[in-house]
């Protein structure tokens, strides 16, 4: 009987072999190779791979690329098809290890690194052994009937004229699967923040909320305690409420110009705080009510300036983001046009990816130094640090909080705006509320929970979702989608594609003019979920949002809601309520210290007051140890704010150090300062350099030869965005990772040299380390390859190298050398010049693909622009 014969699902097989073989010590001995129908996306294939298959045989997915070729529905032959099927599979999987930071299949195979959501503890413990899954769920009664249905369902008598339907799992379909916002609840938002209408928003919540009869998030399935009611005229007003909420990281770039600033404009006026997200800020929006509060610095680079920074009341690292972990941004080149790259300090057209762990931190202790330099660069700053929801999420929380942090962000893998490509929308990151009650708890138990705020953000849409999360936890509420929504979003899922039909997530000028939205809309929405949380706040017999923070013993497990496979859910970890919480804050209640009262710069600034006030030039000599850091921040700071962008005039504040300088030296260092070291520096040299210049040469007097000694720490340059750096002697590894703007000469580099660059010029004039030039997309290195062997030491994933010919990178390179040489009289410099003819053949010129090409369509416009204007010149060209 075909009704008896439902297979067991290939995963849950595979893994109950694996395991068995293992506990059998037997596993080493055989390889699994797995035949299955249920393979298609990129996910099945990574999960069957994790949980240890060796081989898979996708043979439906196959048969369903064979029946399209027959039908014509492809335009090519079966193999070709099954090839391009495959290598966008192993395309997919490559994306998937190097989010995990895995460079081998080999060191993924059986890795087994997933977080369960809605698995039975006795099924994780038998067949997927050591997978964390907090809150329980469906066991082996579930999971037969799961697959009966799919089976009944495949052998059912067809109906005339019928077509399979679409399980609407990435878009939504009318009779596919349920999501979040559907037709009804966008209408509604749209309706009812459009016309101002209160009444017609309590009816868009009630049709969200009444979603939560079939939860479709973990929170639908908590409601609150009955208690005693208060009067609503006692609860704290809606000002005190938009405060805490925020929008979500949403880049210029990824999202339009009009969608920006309107969302900065309504944060504004609700005295709520906007986010830039990665993208940078024009400084035209810095003194307006256009400018967003955030400032995301993200991956270091793309526009953060010294400027940048000042302007700003919050700054934010990003570490990785809810909706896709472990890939940071990516900005599809087709939607980096003249000004988004102008803001990036980037090249138009060329894609922009971030990768989200900064390369200048790969301990707590590096994130520690972020979070000084940037404090030190803007005092008056809170420095908050987004973390995602994952199981270990706390214990990070714990150590960011340590590292002197004012607030941390635990983002939920809902969402995605802007710029999320579809791979990234599914089987990426956690449910919001398992990582906000883990941060809270771990915070709480180890009284670190007075010292920072919790914000949190993951598809936030009610007044309910708000109260909600404040119990779990959070003091301050992100919303992204939402925001837009009202802005006229209609959830195309086309943001990745720059085809937004509302003028939103593109760039796409025709496609912008259809931009509808008003700012006014977003003030509404604020103001309508305050209002909405003051009503709970009524109900609940609370004055305000404080009262309740963290009281997870205000809410309970619904018992009454959800269908047969989320019965075996269990909550209980999410409400746990430390003893600790007896004695210890539960929410925000001081201040950190950060230690900034006794840095050097406070006498750098007071000595350089003459050229603070009257721009004139100052001369300042001191003593330097490696516990003076972030040396230069704060000083630039104050130019900054007194003079922008333009900073001062050049070497209007010069400043002579001696001896071994600590971490982030010249960190941010603005037009008009420069900086002289006599002696060594440790990590971070020039860290966001903002047009400053910074020379470091061997103390008077050494025997050493610097061409053959290490004077400068690891990252340097990192993202600097403008810029001179001399130094005569050796860098660490990483020199001018992700730099995009600054020219530096150097003696000689360790591995990774120049990654993610992209802009600037590099020379290097001594040897190098492995791996030069990874994900290197924009400017130019010249390299002095005297061994010969440079071509080994280059990744020549994304670059071109040739010989420095052409007369324009001759004269380049010549000024960077003679620049050198006056800067620090280096030996190495002034051979290379005496003997010009003999050296230049030795140089290589590491140029990126792209940027190359756009660098050649851009001198051929220029020359097509002079030849029109030049009357009697034919409009030729060789």
């Amino acid at each position: 009987d075909v009704y008896k014969r439902q297979p067991v699902p290939s995963l849950l097989a595979v893994s109950a072999v694996h395991h068995h073989l293992i506990k059998t010590q037997k596993r080493m001995q055989t390889g699994l190779m797995v035949e299955t129908g249920e393979a298609r996306e990129v996910m099945h294939f990574a999960l069957l791979l994790g949980f240890g298959a060796s081989v898979i045989n996708p043979y439906l997915s196959f048969a369903a690329i064979d029946d399209l070729v027959k039908k014509g529905t492809i335009n090519m032959d079966y193999t070709q098809a099954r090839e391009n099927y495959i290598k966008s599979i192993d395309k997919g999987l490559l994306k998937v290890m190097s989010k995990m930071g895995i460079s081998t299949l080999r060191s993924y195979h059986g890795a087994q690194i997933f977080e369960a959501i809605g698995i039975s503890q006795g099924i994780i413990d038998k067949y997927f052994t050591g997978t964390s899954s907090k809150i329980g769920g469906v066991g082996f009664e579930e999971l037969a009937r799961e697959a009966q249905m799919f089976h009944e369902d495949a052998y059912a008598e067809p109906k005339p004229n019928s077509i399979l339907n679409s399980t609407g799992n990435y878009a939504y379909r009318k009779y596919g699967e349920k999501h979040g916002w559907n037709p009804e609840t966008i209408g509604l938002l749209q309706w009812s923040t459009t016309e101002g209408d209160y009444a017609k928003f309590k009816d868009y919540t009630q049709a969200v909320n009444n979603d939560n009869k079939n939860p479709l998030f973990l929170r639908g399935l908590l409601k609150l305690k009955q208690r005693k009611s208060i009067p609503i005229s006692e609860v704290e007003p809606i000002e005190n409420i938009t405060r805490r909420f925020v929008t979500g990281a949403m880049s210029y770039g990824s999202i339009s110009k009009e969608a920006h600033t309107a969302l900065a404009m309504a944060m504004n006026e609700v005295k709520g705080r906007s986010n830039t997200g990665e993208g940078g800020e024009d400084a035209e929006r810095f003194k307006t009510n256009a400018r967003s509060s955030i400032k995301q610095v993200a991956s270091g680079r793309f526009g953060v300036t010294n400027n940048y920074l000042v302007n700003a009341d919050e700054l934010q690292i990003k570490i990785a983001q809810g909706a896709k972990p472990g890939e940071g941004g990516q900005l599809p080149g087709f939607k980096v046009d003249k000004i988004i790259a102008k803001l990036r300090n980037s090249t138009p057209g060329i894609t922009l990816i971030s990768p989200p762990p900064h390369h200048d931190i790969y301990s707590i202790e590096d994130l520690a130094q972020l979070i000084f330099d940037l404090k030190n660069t803007n005092p008056k700053a809170t420095i908050s640090v987004k973390l995602v929801s994952e199981a270990g999420v706390g214990t990070v929380a714990a150590g960011v909080a340590k590292a002197h942090a004012d607030l941390i962000v635990i983002a939920g893998t809902e969402g995605g705006t802007g710029a999320s490509p579809t791979s990234s929308v599914k089987h990426a990151g956690m449910p919001v509320e398992l990582g906000l009650a883990e941060t809270q708890q771990t915070l709480v138990m180890n009284n670190l929970r007075g010292r920072v705020k919790l914000q949190t953000d993951g598809q936030l849409k009610t007044g309910l979702d708000v109260i909600k999360m404040a119990i779990l936890g959070a003091e301050e509420y992100g919303f992204a989608t939402s925001a837009l929504v009202t802005l006229g979003c209609i959830m195309m899922r086309k943001c990745h594609l720059n085809t937004c039909p509302a003028g939103i997530a593109t760039q796409n000028p025709e496609l912008r003019k259809r931009f509808i939205g008003k700012y006014v809309n977003v003030v509404n929405f604020m103001n309508f979920l305050a209002e909405e949380v003051r009503e709970y706040l009524a109900e609940m017999g609370y004055k305000s949002l404080n009262e309740i923070i963290g009281r997870t013993d205000l809410m309970e497990q619904d018992t009454t809601v959800g269908n047969w496979k989320t019965k075996g859910i269990d909550v209980s970890r999410l409400l746990y309520f430390p003893e600790e919480a007896k004695i210890y804050p539960l929410h925000n209640t001081s201040t950190q210290k950060h230690g900034i009262e006794d840095v050097m710069d406070w006498q750098l600034i007071k000595e350089s007051q003459a050229a603070l006030l009257n721009q004139a030039k100052v001369w300042v000599s001191k003593d330097i140890t490696n516990i003076d850091r972030a040396v230069g921040a704060m000083l630039s700071g104050e130019v900054s704010k007194r003079y922008g962008e333009a900073g001062l005039p050049k070497n209007t504040i010069n400043c002579k150090f001696s001896g071994s300088a600590g971490q982030s030296f010249g960190a941010f260092l603005t037009k008009g300062v420069a900086f002289k070291l006599e002696g060594d520096a440790n990590d971070y040299l020039g860290k966001g350099l903002s047009g400053g210049k910074i020379i470091v040469i061997p103390p008077a007097g050494s025997t050493f030869k610097p061409e053959e000694n290490i004077i400068i720490g690891n990252t340097v340059l990192y993202g600097a965005t403008s810029g001179n750096v001399y130094i005569r002697g050796v860098a660490g590894e990483r020199f001018a990772v992700r730099n995009s703007g600054a020219y530096a000469v150097v003696e000689g580099v360790g591995d990774h040299c120049c990654e993610y660059m992209t802009g600037g010029r590099v020379a290097v004039i001594g040897k190098t380390g492995r791996n030069f030039a990874a994900g290197m997309s924009g400017g130019v290195a010249y390299v002095l390859d005297e061994e010969g062997d440079f071509d080994y030491y280059c990744n020549k994933g994304l670059v071109d190298l040739s010989p420095v010919e052409d007369a324009s990178d001759v004269q380049e390179l010549q000024y960077l050398l003679n620049k050198h040489l006056l800067h620090t009289n280096s030996e190495k410099a002034q051979e290379i010049l005496v003997n010009w003819s003999k050296y230049l053949p030795k140089f290589i010129k590491v140029i990126p693909f792209e940027y190359k090409k756009v660098q050649q369509e851009q001198k051929i416009k220029e020359l097509d622009q002079k030849l029109m204007e030049t009357e009697d010149a034919p409009y030729v060209r060789e």
